[in-house]
């Protein structure tokens, strides 16, 4: 036991370290702005926004997991990027859109032949009416490729009016001058050519191996080496690695929805956490956000998730056929933990989001409502409401869309000023005999699936009904620090004979983004997970005590396409009794989008 513990401590060694030496070495470096910037939303890696407003939140919610996914630069992308370099050369800070490249020199002088013959050309054929009111500016001086782009546009607007039999516009004095042009800057006109033949080859090129013209495929690999400490629960788990693969098509047919399709693959289990006697608590607590793997447990793949976006008119509608959870189309307000993925926010599925999002998912539809003038304080608001059945799909007794298990939300979105988001969130579930678990994220009657919470909170003896209260909100006061927190309450009604309880949960984190460069985030979050007291018959006497959690944890962006986490999770009370020992989760995530 003794070789055991020792190991352990090496292994966990590194990765507290790790948080200590960041925090201490870059605290004080780390400086707020004094200016602010509005609350926005960003389809970005290493930022989640405060959203509480329908057009605010989704433009990011409708894709949860585009926030996480930057383009890597692979064969094919250098492709695309070298055509999107072609495609905008020349745009300057003075929108001269015909010209190919910009440069400090000083080829051609408006003082030039060369040039007042090209102006001259511009004037009477409007060849370059990329320019303010097609004209040709005389004002500035032209480098030697500038000047080639816009005798090129001349050339092809003369060879047009040949063309189309309106030869008698040209007159030969004009068709002698482009000649004599042509000769002058036959060496630049050649270079501009060999570059338009290079994008057009490439272009050509990409359109005949693109995947496909309505379908882009993200993906998302997770990395993590784990263990957890502490009396009778450290000694009954190991160290493991474990994974877990998404890749997500997301189709669009119109440019506004978007069709997501994810094929998911893992590994990943939570720790068995056991009492003071050693025996198994059936409780969720510490369990992380990359071991949600839709119960897979051996990289078999399947989907996922199937969920349909689509704007209508002012609204913005959700439609899931399988793996719809609450978060998909609701603002959680809980930026920079929770990620709407799991691969860069917080470890813990406590820490992501409020445990109230977690009751109920499978499939149905959800509608976002814009409302409020926002011309005072209070910016535009919104109201969502959704519904979510878990086992939709089965047609059997008390199963199907209507009569399984269901959870419908409603929740009021406000922004307060540009830095204040505030959501009041009511969930009513319906569980039948048999659910696994009340925080079940859309497990259903056949599942045991349990993603939060503790035995007390999570058990119904009988089938039962839910009513859930919850407030999320999230403050912030600078580009460098975000505050957010929630709390909910749960009044569960059984259908028999000493099965009514209620439970609670709140939370408060703190996260630094950017914090020793742009891109990584320093996160702190603590609170208590879903717990129940007085609970009779079979949980009379098991403890009372509350089961704080307190998580730290820092992303460190090593790229564009990769960061690597290390945190830590306290587990104290767990199964909420202080006689069983607390538990340390130590954790190092690595996380490869591509």
């Amino acid at each position: 036991m003794s070789h055991h513990l020792l190991w352990k401590t090496l292994v966990l060694s590194p990765v507290v370290l790790g948080v200590t030496v960041l925090v201490s070495a870059k605290a004080m470096a780390t400086k707020v702005p004094a200016s602010s910037e509005g609350i926005k939303a960003k389809v970005a890696q290493a930022e989640a926004p405060i959203v509480s407003s329908a057009s605010i939140f989704i433009q990011t919610g409708q894709s949860k997991n585009q926030q996480l996914f930057a383009q890597a630069k692979t064969d094919d992308n250098r492709v695309l990027e070298e055509v999107n370099r072609y495609s905008s050369e020349g745009k300057n800070q003075n929108s001269l859109s015909q010209v190919t490249s910009v440069s400090q020199f000083s080829d051609v002088q408006p003082t030039d032949w060369a040039f007042q013959a090209l102006q001259s050309l511009v004037e009477r054929y409007g060849c370059i009416a990329g320019y303010p009111n097609s004209t040709y500016r005389g004002n500035r001086a032209l480098t030697r490729y500038e000047f080639a782009a816009g005798l090129n546009a001349c050339l092809d607007r003369v060879n047009e009016l040949i063309a189309t039999a309106t030869a008698d516009l040209v007159t030969k004095q004009d068709l002698a001058t482009l000649q004599r042009l042509q000769e002058e800057f036959s060496t630049e006109l050649a270079t501009l050519r060999g570059r338009v033949d290079a994008v057009e080859a490439r272009t050509a090129e990409l359109e005949a191996n693109q995947f496909s013209t309505t379908t882009k495929l993200v993906g998302e690999a997770i990395f993590v080496a784990t263990d957890v400490f502490g009396g009778n629960t450290g000694n009954a788990n190991n160290t493991v690695f474990q994974d877990r693969v998404r890749l997500d098509l997301q189709t669009s047919f119109t440019g506004k929805d978007v069709l997501h399709t994810r094929l998911a693959a893992g590994n990943a289990q939570a720790f068995s956490v056991r009492d003071n006697a050693n025996g198994v608590l059936n409780t969720s607590e510490g369990t992380q956000t990359f071991q949600l793997n839709g119960g897979s447990t051996n990289n078999n793949v399947n989907i996922d998730w199937l969920a349909y976006y689509v704007p209508i008119g002012p609204a913005q509608v959700y439609l899931a056929a399988a793996g719809g959870i609450h978060s998909d189309y609701v603002a959680t307000n809980n930026p920079y933990f929770e990620d709407y993925d799991g691969g860069n926010g917080a470890l813990s599925t406590f820490a992501s989001e409020s445990p109230i999002y977690r009751i109920g998912g499978g499939a149905g539809a959800a509608l976002t409502l814009p409302f409020g003038s926002g011309g005072n304080v209070l910016k535009p608001s919104s109201l969502t409401i959704g519904y979510l059945a878990s086992n939709a799909n089965n047609p059997g007794a008390n199963q199907g869309l209507l009569e399984g298990n269901y959870a419908a939300l409603g929740q009021l979105n406000f922004s307060v000023g540009d830095r204040l988001a505030i959501a009041a969130t009511y969930v009513h579930g319906y569980n039948g005999a048999g659910t696994g678990g009340l925080f079940d994220a859309g497990g259903g009657l056949t599942s045991t699936s349990r993603v939060v919470g503790t035995d007390q909170a999570n058990t119904l003896v009988n089938a039962s009904s839910s009513n859930s209260y919850g407030i999320e909100a999230a403050f912030r006061p600078s580009d460098k620090l975000s505050i957010s927190g929630f709390v909910s309450y749960h009044d569960v009604r059984g259908f028999g004979a000493n099965d009514d309880y209620e439970a609670w949960s709140y939370g408060l984190g703190v996260a630094l983004p950017d914090f020793g460069k742009p891109g990584n985030v320093l996160g702190i979050f603590a609170g208590a997970e879903p717990y129940s007291f007085n609970r009779p018959g079979v949980f009379a006497g098991t403890g009372n005590d509350i089961p704080y959690h307190f998580e730290g944890f820092y992303k460190y962006r090593v790229s564009d396409n990769i960061s690597i986490t290390p945190g830590v999770i306290w587990l104290t009370s767990p199964g909420q009794n202080s006689n069983n020992d607390d538990a340390i989760i130590g954790t190092l995530r690595t996380t490869f989008t591509f």
